[in-house]
């Protein structure tokens, strides 16, 4: 048998508590206005939205410089290389002069596999820059 929360275990009526209303200090505080969205900020072209932009600006800059330096370096260093060690242009690959097989064969893919980097990596920077925005 369920016990009757107005009675005590030994039967006898105890007086029931009154209830008691729990409000928060500040019910009279007034409240926040929504908060303006961060795209709006970058529309409306404010200081705040400056620095989103530029966060985003500088992050794809980033990226593009650490994939043009090793680019350019490979790319400028292998006439360096070739003038500087005469040897290297004298050696053959698979009958092929090497420089010419290394412009052929090996540049290619180097320069696909860091255009595929780049561009990877800039969608993220991009997704993460909208969820950022929208976050806020």
């Amino acid at each position: 048998m369920a016990a009757d929360p107005a009675t005590q275990p030994d039967g006898h009526p105890s007086a029931v508590p009154r209830r008691v209303r729990v409000v928060s200090p500040r019910m009279t505080a007034t409240r926040r206005t929504a908060a303006r969205p961060a795209v709006s900020e970058i529309d409306e072209q404010t200081g705040l939205g400056e620095v989103y932009m530029r966060s985003l600006i500088r992050s794809q800059l980033r990226l593009a410089l650490g994939v043009l330096v090793p680019a350019g370096v490979l790319l400028g260093g292998l006439p360096l290389l070739l003038a500087f060690v005469p040897a290297v242009s004298r050696a053959h690959v698979l009958g092929m002069p090497l420089p010419w097989f290394v412009l052929a064969v090996l540049v290619y893919p180097l320069l696909w596999l860091g255009a595929r980097h780049y561009v990877r990596h800039a969608e993220r920077n991009e997704a993460e820059f909208v969820d950022v925005l929208h976050r806020r």
